[in-house]
């Protein structure tokens, strides 16, 4: 896991420091180039930004690589490994719009943070679940969220 400093600060703010503190979890400096992630020999098979700042996507998309997981990503797409964003803003802007084709165009899946309904999700979280089913699929494990025509 990487987690930029703006992340870390979002994350307190929104009182979720347990977040920061998962034991579970491997975290890597967003300021060190020479942790794995910013190497193709790592052998990292996918990756997956979430939330994706425009500010991230757009410097991905240029390919400058000003911090860990900007260059985490150019190493996915360099490699032809998956690279999933969800970006985070609403509306896009043209510049947005063109960002994400540049990224499409070399592979990366653009996956927005927009909960489905048709699994009938009776929370907010059984909605925002939708989307990280989705990631996760994306990503090439089971989730073990609703599948289309699995209801009966």
């Amino acid at each position: 896991v990487i987690v930029t400093d703006n992340g870390a600060a979002v994350v307190r703010y929104e009182d979720r420091d347990e977040w920061l503190s998962d034991e579970r979890l491997h975290y890597y400096d967003n300021h060190n180039f020479f942790a794995a992630p910013a190497s193709g020999s790592a052998g990292f098979d996918a990756m997956a930004i979430i939330p994706c700042t425009m500010g991230t996507l757009g410097r991905i998309a240029a390919g400058v690589s000003t911090d860990l997981v900007v260059r985490a990503a150019d190493v996915m797409l360099k490699e032809r490994r998956r690279l999933i964003l969800v970006p985070r803003e609403a509306p896009y802007s043209t510049i947005h719009l063109r960002n994400m084709l540049t990224l499409s165009e070399c592979g990366a899946v653009i996956c927005p943070a927009s909960p489905s309904f048709y699994s009938r999700p009776d929370s907010i979280e059984a909605a925002c679940r939708t989307v990280t089913d989705r990631v996760i699929g994306l990503l090439g494990l089971d989730a073990g969220g609703f599948e289309w025509g699995s209801e009966g």
